[in-house]
């Protein structure tokens, strides 16, 4: 597997609107429970986990959140979409202050981790902006994705930057862990069930990468 490697040298080719090399920051590094809570809720807050197809699943045309339906398949996808949108216009980029949520593999379900090609930087800030990277490490290409958490169902979606699909999503407290399950929402009403899986900082990750 060929690992993605974070640092000066690739955020320079990358003058995107965070300004990821401005940030002196392992994004390898992982948000803990608490931490997480401490950052975008700064109160004690119940964590939630959407474990797809356990305790939240399709049946029919509707979505059922523990045995409740909570809301048809269309709505439960221009939702997530919702919340990728939400993301301010007039936010100060040089006064963001970022929480690393990992760096991760992305696969379709069922995939091996080992044979990734593509994955998922993700970071946080207090407000509950969601926003990154994802890298395809066989083409070089890269894109910036962002989005938000919801903080009443703690839902977290996010995009590619100007463009309004495909959504992915999970709950924000998902992204503590080492592994999970997403949701990716295609144009066209298709939903598809990816996984994510923590990457370790790799030994010949440096800043002058």
């Amino acid at each position: 597997m060929h690992l993605p490697v974070y640092g000066r040298h690739f955020w320079n080719r990358y003058p995107w609107r965070w300004g990821w090399h401005r940030y002196p920051v392992n994004w390898y590094r992982w948000a803990s429970v608490p931490l997480i809570t401490s950052w975008c809720f700064r109160v004690n807050t119940q964590p939630v986990y959407y474990s797809y197809g356990d305790n939240i699943y399709y049946e029919g045309d509707n979505v059922y959140y523990e045995n409740n339906v909570i809301a048809s398949a269309d709505e439960y996808a221009a939702q997530a979409q919702e919340i990728a949108a939400a993301v301010p216009d007039d936010v100060d980029t040089d006064d963001v202050e970022w929480l690393p949520l990992g760096i991760f593999s992305v696969m379709e379900r069922d995939g091996d981790a080992e044979d990734a090609t593509l994955f998922l930087q993700l970071a946080v800030n207090k407000d509950g902006i969601i926003a990154g990277t994802v890298q395809n490490t066989t083409t070089d290409d890269a894109f910036e994705v962002e989005g938000t958490v919801d903080k009443e169902s703690q839902r977290a979606a996010w995009g590619p930057v100007g463009k309004p699909w495909p959504i992915m999503e999970t709950g924000i407290y998902n992204l503590s862990e080492n592994a999970t399950d997403v949701l990716l929402h295609f144009e066209g009403g298709e939903t598809q069930q990816w996984s994510l899986a923590r990457l370790d900082e790799p030994e010949n990750s440096s800043d002058e990468q």
